[in-house]
């Protein structure tokens, strides 16, 4: 007992040296005091948990900014797979309630909170089959991977090192898409299946890359931009290794899946629009809204706050709209506004990007009036790629964790002359600067345990984001009518989520009656309306996290500032709320309740 006691100590001690705690002090030896035992163990698990994570979901990772796993794939749909990673999630969460969590502080407290969260989360859908529902028209792991060698996703293809590591991740692919195949086959047995509407939305996306020869196609594309610095023997080698990769495994896979997908699986796919279709619907369905506002809200809770929202909103759109001309019905202001051609002043892509960083320039200088501290990481605008731009929103990928990538907001402009300016503002306070630009980039700065450094918890940082715009206000931007009348249509558009999400996913609501809702009440086009419901559709319970995370930060700064009266300071709280990276909301709250605590003194 005692060699083994001894045993235990030395790797006690270990592990405090690698958590960064001195083994000796003075020259005197280490006391394993049993605080420094738990943040050693603590330190360890988490390290663990991310490591073994970061192998399961290696495409996360790179979307994150580790690149270290860049030539692997996630294969967690395989069954043996899956139930290997379910079976680390327990063994994580059973030495998580070993430790003493009373011995802990500080950090330590909320990375083990976040653990307890993190594995519970997970683990929660454990019972439910999604891994027979591999891919949607938001989700495709082939489209994901095509964008990363058109050059325009997160995984970096520059040097000798990072082609060779994405011609493994995708010589890999004919395993995913065989995998992906036999779920599907077995979901139409058991009758866990896309809708028709998504299946079909997804096929062109398929079939673009499918159809695609070696030469044209999105994965061969590295080889139009190699180095200059590459020898002769290199280019030579590296062109041979993606025409083979290219012809005889990518595309020969493309081509089985969109066969698959047109003869199978469409005629196979569900009328339905709604997850309450599927096995365990409800408690399914559930274990999203859980997942993704961190509450134990209801759907019926959810729906009303989303109403009462969408009230409200109305209620300033009668007020803003007499400024624009305006004077008909609510939900009849964003269409009018979409007609005004002096809102569509653009004519092509590059004036539409040029406008994103001219407000981007106006922006900067007022950032620290609203916080004490700015992210290193740049921004940079880019245009949405082709393949993805029918179905895409505007959106953030975060900068490399190594500083070789910049954190880029993706504009996505089908046609620059359609495109309207009332929406820009509010759009970019969002994906950009302060929003998820400064969210993501200072979490990445922050000294955290890899899990939390790139980790995204959906309602703190789509709440963030929401939160973000609301900033217009302070930022001076609002003062023009059209840009404050795009706040106020994404602001209901993001309250309808609630109502519409709900709808669809609790209460029966079908594709159609969601799409007319949208178009009624929030005054979407036929065409918005359809998307944003496909999005709703595939994405269960995401689409609840923006507004849920938004209304309890604006609680949070309320509480505040009624508090601390003189003493507050904008500034501050919205360091302390980037603080310790994302949070669940109710980690979040009693982290501000402590800082509002100590504030006060």
């Amino acid at each position: 007992m005692a060699a083994i006691k001894a045993v235990i100590l030395a790797a006690v001690l270990g592990s405090m040296v690698l958590a960064g705690l001195p083994a000796h002090a003075h020259g005197a030896p280490a006391v394993a005091t049993p605080a420094k035992v738990a943040a050693a163990q603590l330190a360890d698990l988490a390290e663990r948990y991310y490591e073994e994570q970061a192998r399961f979901e290696p495409v996360t990772s790179t979307i994150f900014g580790d690149n270290r796993f860049d030539d692997l794939l996630p294969m967690t749909l395989v069954p043996a797979v899956r139930a290997r990673q379910f079976a680390m999630l327990h063994g994580v969460l059973e030495d998580l309630m070993r430790i003493d969590r009373s011995k802990l502080a500080g950090s330590d407290l909320i990375t083990f909170d976040l653990l307890n969260f993190e594995m519970n989360k997970r683990l929660r859908f454990e019972p439910f089959k999604d891994h027979l529902l591999p891919m949607s028209h938001m989700d495709s792991l082939p489209v994901v991977l095509a964008n990363f060698g058109s050059g325009q996703g997160s995984q970096p293809i520059v040097t000798l090192a990072q082609h060779e590591m994405y011609l493994k991740r995708i010589a890999a692919l004919p395993e995913w898409i065989d995998a992906a195949i036999a779920n599907m086959r077995t979901g139409i047995k058991e009758n866990i299946v896309q809708p028709k509407a998504l299946v079909l939305s997804l096929l062109p996306q398929i079939k673009a890359l499918a159809d695609a020869t070696t030469e044209t196609s999105d994965f061969y594309a590295p080889i139009r931009k190699l180095p200059a610095s590459f020898t002769a023997g290199e280019k030579a080698r590296l062109k041979g290794a993606y025409l083979q990769a290219v012809s005889t495994k990518v595309l020969p896979s493309l081509r089985k899946l969109a066969a698959f997908l047109d003869t199978e699986y469409l005629p196979a796919a569900r009328a339905t629009a709604g997850w309450g279709a599927l096995p365990n619907c409800a408690q399914w369905y559930l274990a999203w809204v859980a997942a993704h506002t961190t509450t134990t809200l209801s759907p019926d809770e959810i729906h009303r706050i989303g109403l009462a929202e969408m009230a409200r909103i109305n209620a300033e759109f009668v007020k803003l709209g007499p400024k624009l001309g305006y004077a008909g019905a609510p939900a009849g202001l964003p269409r009018w506004l979409a007609q005004q051609p002096q809102y569509r002043p653009f004519k092509t892509e590059d004036q539409v990007l040029q406008a994103y960083r001219d407000l981007n320039a106006r922006i900067l200088p007022k950032l620290p009036q609203l916080f004490a501290s700015s992210p290193k990481a740049p921004l940079e605008i880019r245009p949405e790629p082709a393949l993805s731009r029918d179905t895409a929103s505007d959106h953030y990928t975060l900068a490399a964790a190594d500083g070789s990538r910049p954190g880029i907001f993706w504009a996505v402009i089908p046609d620059a002359t359609k495109y309207g300016s009332t929406r820009m503002t509010s759009l970019f306070l969002h994906e950009g600067m302060p929003g998820h630009h400064f969210q993501l980039s200072k979490q990445q700065e922050l000294p955290l345990p890899k899990f939390r450094k790139f980790g995204l918890v959906n309602a703190y940082s789509e709440g963030w984001g929401l939160y973000a715009e609301t900033l217009g206000k302070e930022l001076g931007l609002y003062e023009d009518p059209n840009a404050y009348a795009g706040f106020l249509i994404l602001d209901m558009r993001r309250a309808a989520r609630l109502v519409v999400d709900t709808g669809l996913h609790a209460k029966g609501w079908t594709r159609e009656q969601t799409i007319r809702f949208l178009v009624d009440e929030v005054g979407d086009s036929e065409a918005d309306a359809r998307n944003a419901t496909e999005r709703y559709m595939a994405w269960p319970g995401q689409a609840l996290s923006y507004k849920i995370g938004a209304l309890k930060i604006m609680e949070l700064r309320q509480r505040a500032a009624a508090a601390l009266g003189p003493k507050f300071s904008l500034a501050r709280f919205h360091d302390m709320v980037l603080a310790n990276g994302a949070l669940p909301l109710a980690l979040l709250e009693s982290q501000i309740d402590v800082w509002i605590a100590e504030q006060a003194k």
